[in-house]
């Protein structure tokens, strides 16, 4: 496959797009942002800004014409969308397509079978589709949960309440990955095409529990009020919450979605811990103990 060079990047907003952006244009590539009629982002000066009409195929084809790549993060919500931008990269000959992925391992089996990762599984296949029948091939990002993000916004831990919940009491081992790692491994496939074409990589910053980020958040809050929380959590009890929610005539995503997100990450079995990954082929290296500890003392300030 020939080099990669232009890129164009769905979904530059929000919380992982400003990172991978960061990322692909410190590594040279020449970027286009993608972004909805009537919106008004700004974007460093290097920046080519497309303004898209998404329901429109020949609007996303047009845009797409001359890129060597497509990387979205728009919301896995947007499932018509991603699977409109599939499309439209196929029919404008891209190399390349990342889709947004960029969490569990939807590779597993039983966390494939999650009906949050519905639409996901929708555009693996696809992507799957295309690539064999077409010039378009793709890569699948795993990373885990967002690491930094993840203790930041109290999905991990709650370092602002001091507390965290221990899924099945916290020894069970995952992988997680910060954003801009993330953002680092996308940039690492693009300049890797060959040994990443048509399979998930899988990436991570660390491996640890639950029970040691308990300790880090304890000892990086021990100057702040009250105490030091631990709750322990039923994964089977939140993946049954989460499907009784699911079958109410008018269910409350907020009552599921998130239920299936944290039993794919730390639920037995579903493949979070990641036995392998390519972090030499894409050029990261793990953090160390000190530097999660560094991590977890800087969000807690």
């Amino acid at each position: 496959m020939s080099t990669i060079t232009t890129v164009a990047l769905a979904g530059a907003t929000g919380n992982l797009g400003p990172a991978i952006l960061d990322q692909i244009l410190n590594a040279g590539f020449k970027v286009t942002v993608l972004t909805r009629t009537g919106t008004n982002h700004s974007f460093p000066s290097s920046v080519h800004v497309a303004h898209v009409d998404y329901d429109s195929l020949d609007s996303l084809t047009d845009a797409l014409q001359g890129h060597d790549a497509v990387v979205s993060t728009l919301a896995s919500v947007a499932i018509a969308v991603q699977l409109r931008l599939v499309q439209a990269a196929a029919k404008a000959q891209v190399k390349r397509f990342i889709p947004s992925e960029f969490g569990s391992n939807t590779l597993n089996e039983k966390a494939a079978a999650l009906p949050v990762f519905a639409d996901k599984v929708k555009v693996q296949a696809a992507l799957a589709k295309e690539a064999s029948s077409a010039g378009l091939t793709y890569t699948l990002i795993c990373n885990g949960p967002f690491l930094d993000w993840g203790i930041m916004v109290g999905f991990i831990m709650n370092l602002k309440d001091k507390s965290i919940d221990l899924f099945d009491g916290g020894e069970r081992y995952f992988s997680a990955t910060t954003l801009a790692t993330i953002g680092k491994a996308v940039a690492g496939v693009l300049h890797h095409p060959e040994e990443t074409a048509n399979r998930a990589v899988y990436i991570r910053d660390t491996d640890t529990t639950l029970k040691k980020l308990s300790a880090l958040g304890k000892k990086a809050t021990a100057d702040k009020p009250g105490e030091w929380k631990e709750n322990v959590v039923s994964i089977e009890d939140l993946y049954q919450q989460g499907w009784a929610e699911l079958k109410k005539p008018q269910p409350d995503p907020n009552g599921f979605i998130f239920n299936f997100l944290k039993t794919s990450i730390w639920g037995y079995g579903y493949g979070n811990h990641f036995e392998q990954t390519d972090n030499a082929l894409l050029g990261i290296k793990e953090m160390s103990d000190a530097e999660l500890e560094d991590l977890v003392n800087g969000l807690a300030k």
